[in-house]
């Protein structure tokens, strides 16, 4: 079975999201999603939301934000892990036949919630907590075990993390940053052990949504037209501990790719033009760069990942939308010349403990 893309949307990105809720972002962003797929909510039957009670700072926050969100009178399921999860359960549902037309909505107002403390209460075994374990140090402990497996030294970083800022000067659904130096970078304050504060992706504030389609549907729907194909699905969750053997093995990543790659018929990394890598750090690059087989620069982060923007839970989401945008020759001033198959990709949890790898192929007249 085929599922297709027919429609994306991200919420305009911010530093800190002010002049809006959580409710009008979700609501703005899942309307334009159908706007642009050419679709109503009557039409829908699923709606699959990503978020994260902890993020968005309310206990069972999908009370509030499903029907804002477009799941008023709609069958609704939430996922909690990423944004980009919540891709893949929609996928799924769409592939058991569950459903028809559906939306896919993810949203962070990383601004609003102390992310630390969040990441520091999902340590587990529960015993480690009391450790202070946030996301600085985790993916502190990450860069120093993958600098340690690939011998990835400053320089590099430094120049991974100045590429992405350039690249995503020129995408119009980013922040925009000014592109800092390498000696900007390399003389930043470490925030933890091997880890400058310069070296890791800025939080934003966001949303992404994705009107997702079968097959079936688009066939008795002439005037939809497909803006691409999912190609590929791989995702996988590794253990909690945060020991050299984990860090440095990479395992859900390197499963996740595998499977959405062996789903897409894809042999070779050559064969993709667009890898969207969700990068929050320069060592988080060059780590995906070599676990992933990635030769071809040019391909890479086309959008700048998250040092475009960067709302925590739905980066990757974000990533996806990209990527759908590149095949569908809609991506603007970081189009790629002629994309026809692009990869996106997503990490969350204690140092990319959880990936997920979707590929996305051009359909038709889109490309």
């Amino acid at each position: 079975m085929s599922v297709f893309v027919l429609g994306v949307a991200t919420h305009p990105p911010s530093l800190q999201e002010r002049r809006l809720r959580l409710e009008e972002m979700a609501y703005h962003t899942a309307r334009a999603a159908l706007d642009d797929a050419g679709v109503t909510r009557r039409q829908l039957d699923s709606v699959t939301l990503g978020s994260s009670d902890e993020l968005d700072g309310r206990p069972i926050s999908s009370m509030l934000m499903s029907a804002p969100a477009g799941g008023y009178e709609t069958d609704e399921i939430k996922v909690t892990d990423s944004g980009a999860t919540a891709l893949c359960m929609a996928y799924a549902r769409f592939l058991s036949g569950e459903s028809q037309l559906g939306l896919v909505v993810s949203w962070c107002k990383s601004s609003k919630s102390d992310v630390e403390a969040v990441m520091r209460l999902r340590g587990d075994p529960f015993y480690t907590r009391p450790l202070g374990i946030g996301a600085a140090i985790s993916d502190a402990l990450f860069a120093q075990a993958v600098a340690a497996e690939f011998g990835i030294d400053e320089e590099e970083v430094a120049r991974r993390v100045v590429g992405a800022y350039a690249r995503a000067a020129g995408n119009p659904r980013g922040i925009r940053h000014a592109v800092p130096s390498l000696e900007s970078v390399g003389r930043s304050p470490f925030e933890a052990m091997p880890l400058r504060s310069a070296q890791r992706a800025p939080l934003t504030d966001g949303a992404v949504a994705m009107v997702l389609a079968s097959g079936r549907f688009v066939n008795s729907h002439p005037g939809c037209r497909p803006l691409a194909r999912i190609a590929g699905v791989g995702w996988a969750t590794d253990s909690y501990r945060l020991d050299a053997a984990r860090l440095r093995s990479m395992t859900s990543a390197r499963v996740a790719w595998r499977e959405a790659m062996r789903q897409a018929g894809v042999e070779s990394t050559a064969e993709l033009d667009v890898v969207e890598l969700e990068s929050q750090s320069g060592f988080h690059e060059a780590a995906y760069v070599r676990a992933f087989g990635i030769e071809n620069e040019d391909a890479l982060s086309p959008s700048g990942g998250p040092f475009a923007q960067n709302p925590l839970f739905c980066t990757g989401l974000i990533n996806a939308a990209e990527a759908v945008l590149q095949v569908a020759g809609r991506a603007g001033a970081v189009q790629r010349h002629r994309a026809q198959r692009a990869a996106a990709h997503s990490c969350h949890g204690y140092a990319q403990q959880g990936n997920v790898v979707m590929v996305f192929e051009g359909v038709g007249d889109s490309r």
